[in-house]
Parts: structure tokens; sequence; C-alpha cells
């Protein structure tokens, strides 16, 4: 219980930097006189970067499938090439990145790294208005747009130290959750500035072949503006916290327990999947399905996926058992994959579509349980918070695997089922290891 001796360092009228170099959330007179209100602003602001990320990560998902409608000349396998790149950096990224705000501060890190995006989308919105521009230029701007996706870690690492532990939970979850549906936002806007002349203000368009004409650019130069206006916000309302600042040696403990990469393999069938899935989508539709008009319909699989996240989490709680919701979702993944290269095969496009969407809602439910059964797998938080943050690096490589799957499929067998068995076996194979070590009787009680 807190006294007034505990606020006397702080004095009547304190600062806010006093308050932040006394910071103690788990004191409670504190948390609700000084704490709510700062940690909130920082949430808030935390949150619609890591949006704004999102949406730059996935961005050019959007913009490959458009490329040789307006003269540019690139092989399937290239394309498909380019819309992985984003996700094999930002997947990379992420390894790094937990230790930035360690390192420069919450404030600091969000700053650097949310003004970094403005170098990629302006470069890519400058190379996409000529299409003599190279393959070569693309993949390294491409690359760099990846940067975007690693933004995820440094978020996650660092609004946590805000809140006290009742509160950790749904702070994280928002961040993550909403933080998530920037994928939802690019695809839904995307379409809109495709087609919308701004009167010069970013630049002509390129004509297609159908004789209308796409403004390619504006999908990166558009963003531009909400990422400046989200440096602002940084500045005056995020803070850095003094944290503890990891050695990337203190990794090393959680990699000798078999644990950490099983949780790595199950929560890539979920994160992986609809990442990866995100950025290949319109790639796939446009080569599946190219007589459906897909574009204003495109954001709904990343909004599900998204928006079910939180809820996966609070039924693994309410059922004490985040592994079994984790299970049911699997089962359910698996079905929907399947009933989804039927739908390809038999060239259904109602069938396909409504499989994808419950294909996209099964990730949010297992990612949601499965990221709630790391701290009843690894009773140290310590363990359980860089375990975490490792599963979420690895599991973004999702974001490239699959892009490059479906591109081998169509270089080496002009179809796309090869992919798909190979995604089908992955699922099969978490099923097995998501009941075997966690869900059978005596394996993995409540996690």
């Amino acid at each position: 219980m807190s006294t007034s001796k505990d606020f006397a360092v702080l004095g009547e009228n304190p600062s806010r930097r006093e308050i932040l170099q006394h910071w103690e959330p788990e004191n409670k007179i504190f948390w609700e006189t000084y704490g709510k209100k700062i940690a909130n602003q920082n949430l808030a602001v935390s949150t619609w970067a890591l949006v704004l990320s999102f949406v730059v990560w996935t961005l050019w998902a959007t913009i490959a499938a458009q490329l040789n409608t307006v003269g540019f000349h690139f092989t399937d396998e290239q394309i498909f090439t380019l819309a992985a790149l984003p996700g094999l950096v930002g997947a990379t990224g992420r390894l790094f990145y937990t230790y930035l705000p360690g390192l420069l501060g919450g404030k600091t890190s969000t700053l650097l790294t949310t003004a970094l995006l403005l170098l990629p989308i302006m470069g890519l919105g400058n190379a996409l208005q000529d299409t003599s521009t190279s393959y070569e230029t693309f993949v390294l701007l491409v690359s760099f747009i990846g940067i975007a996706g690693a933004n995820f870690s440094a978020s996650m690492a660092n609004i946590g130290f805000f809140y006290p532990k009742a509160n950790k939970g749904l702070a994280l979850g928002i961040n993550a959750g909403v933080g998530n549906l920037g994928v939802s936002l690019i695809y839904l806007t995307a379409p809109l500035l495709l087609g919308w002349n701004l009167s010069g203000l970013f630049g002509a368009g390129l004509p297609t072949a159908a004789g209308s004409t796409l403004y390619l650019q504006n999908v990166c130069y558009f963003w531009a503006i909400p990422t400046l206006i989200t440096l602002v916000l940084i500045c005056m309302f995020m803070d850095n916290l003094p944290l503890p600042k990891q050695s990337p040696k203190s990794v090393l403990s959680i990699f000798g327990n078999k644990h950490t990469w099983l949780m790595c393999w199950i929560y890539t069938c979920g994160f992986g999947s609809f990442i990866g899935f995100s950025a290949a989508l319109g790639l796939l539709v446009s080569k599946e399905f190219p007589e459906v008009s897909f574009s204003m319909a495109a954001f709904l699989g990343p909004f599900i996926g998204a928006s079910v996240r939180p809820l996966g989490g609070w039924l693994a709680d309410k059922l004490d058992s985040g592994s079994r919701v984790t299970l049911l979702s699997l089962f359910v993944m698996l079905a929907a994959s399947l009933v989804t290269m039927l739908g390809i095969q038999a060239h259904n496009f109602a069938m396909f579509f409504g499989s994808f969407l419950l294909l996209f809602l099964t990730t949010g439910f297992v990612n949601g349980a499965s990221f709630r059964m790391i701290p009843y797998i690894f009773n140290n938080p310590f363990h359980s918070s860089l375990v975490t943050g490792f599963t979420a690096a690895i599991a973004a490589y999702g974001a490239f695997l699959i892009p490059k799957i479906f591109g081998w499929a169509y270089s080496n067998y002009q179809d796309v089922t090869p992919a798909f068995y190979i995604l089908i076996a992955f699922t099969i194979s978490t099923v097995i290891v998501t009941w075997y070590f966690y869900d059978r009787k005596n394996s993995g009680q409540h996690c």
C-alpha cells in the first residue's frame, strides 16, 4: 500500500520528466494519479504508429498485381519474389528491433523507425512512374520497405513497460491487434488511390491495356502524409522510460528449450499464414480469377484475421486452455485450406473466397490463443518475454515464404496446387505438434 512517503520524491506538482524517472506502475496510487494518463497516451500513439507500419509493410502487395498491366514486364516468379521480400527483411529486422527501446528509449526508437518509412515509400513512388525502372532497382526498394515489418518488435518491447501486470495483456493486445489492422487498411484504401487523379499532385498516371489510367505512385506518396503527422504525435505524446537493456546474448538462454521451437512452429502457422496470405492474396486472385473485380473486397480477409485476434486470447482465458482453442482453430484452418484449393481447381470464386475468409478467421484465433500459451509454458517472465519476441520474428517469415512458394509453383508447374499441398502438410504437422505436446492428457495442462 502506498503512502505519502512514496511520493515525497515527486513533490506536489511533479513534472512529466520527474514522473517518468520514478515510474512505478504497480503502485496503485501512482498509477491512478500519474501513470494511467501517460501510459494511455503512449499506447494510443504507439498503436497508430504500428498501424502505419503494417500499412507500409504490405502496401507493395496491393501494387505488385498491377505492374504488368501498366507496362512493366516481369515474370510471375519475379513479381511473387518482390511481394515476398518485405516479409524477409521485416522478419529478420524483428530479431534486432526488439532491443531498440532498451538502447534508445521507446519514444526515440518509435520516432526513428517511423521516420525511416519515408525513405522507401518516397523512393518507390518515384520508381513506379517509369516503366523502364529495372527489376534490380525494385528489389532494393521493396526490400527496404520491409523495415516497416520490424517495427512490431520494437513497439511491443516498449509499450508493456508502461503498464502494471494486471493491464499488460490488454495493452499489448490493443497494440498488436489494432496494429495488424493496418494490413486491412491498405487493402481498403489502395483501390481508391490507384484510380485517383490528384491533379498532378503526385505525378501522372500510366495507361493500361484496357484504356484506363492507374496511379501506382499514389499508394506510396499518400502515406507519406500520415507518416509526417505521426512523427509530430510521437514527439508530443510519447516518452522514453528507463528500460532494462537486454544483451543479445540473453536470447541464447531460450534456444536450448524445445518449447521455444515448438511455439515458433505453431505461431508461424497462425501469424505466418495471416501475413503471408495477406501479401499474396491480390496476386493469387489476379492469376486464378482475372475476370473478378476483387479490389474492394481484398481488405476483408486481413480485417477479419486482425479483428478476432483479441477474441482468440479472450476465449483461451475463458476455457483456461490456449492449446485447446489453438488446436480446434487449426482443424478449421486445415479444412478451409482444402476447400480453398478445391475452389481454385473448380474455378469457383465464391467457394475460394468464402473459404479464404474462414482461413483468415482461424489465423486470428490461433494468433491470440497461442500467445496466451507462452506464459503458461515458460514460468519465468523474462524467458516468456524473450520467447514471445522470438516467435513473433520467426513467424513473420511467412510474409516471405508464402509468396515465394506460390511463385515457385507457378514457375515450375504453371499451377498453384503444389503450393497448397505444402501449406496443407505444414498445417497437418502443426495440428500434430499442438495435440501431442500441449493438448493431449498430461501434456500441457492449462497452457
